[in-house]
């Protein structure tokens, strides 16, 4: 887990890397990773997936995004829900959850995090920014 003090995020020791955090009784953030060496972003790693590099420094995500992929998940739940995978405005990809109706959302979306940590699957939740217009044939 990472604390915040004056601006600077600082990893608490014995605790993983890339979790989500809250930096104000309101507002919440996704918590990354980027390569010193080579700037590559990345979500809860502990080596660079590009370089192998092991200088990671913590940054958080303005919490902007969009859908790469969608999938309607029917398994251990009670109702249809979708599975996400958002790529960050920052260049990592999250796996998370978009609200609204499982079947209506698209890769390509545009989305935004709503909650950094959903009470049941600890996974990001995310909202669509707005409606995508769609050419029905």
């Amino acid at each position: 887990m990472y604390q915040q003090s004056a601006g600077v995020a600082r990893q608490t020791v014995g605790l993983a890397a890339g979790v989500l955090e809250r930096t104000a009784p309101e507002a919440e953030a996704i918590v990354f990773q980027r390569c010193g060496w080579c700037g590559t972003a990345m979500y809860q790693r502990l080596l660079c997936p590009v370089c192998q590099g092991s200088d990671l420094r913590t940054e958080r995500s303005e919490g902007v995004g969009t859908v790469r992929h969608s999938t309607v998940v029917h398994r251990n739940t009670p109702a249809a829900r979708n599975v996400s995978l958002v790529e960050m405005a920052e260049g990592f990809v999250v796996r998370g959850r978009v609200m609204g109706p499982p079947i209506g959302i698209h890769s390509g979306d545009r989305v935004r995090l709503s909650t950094a940590k959903d009470p049941v699957r600890s996974e990001p939740v995310f909202q669509l920014v707005d409606e995508p217009y769609r050419a029905w044939t």
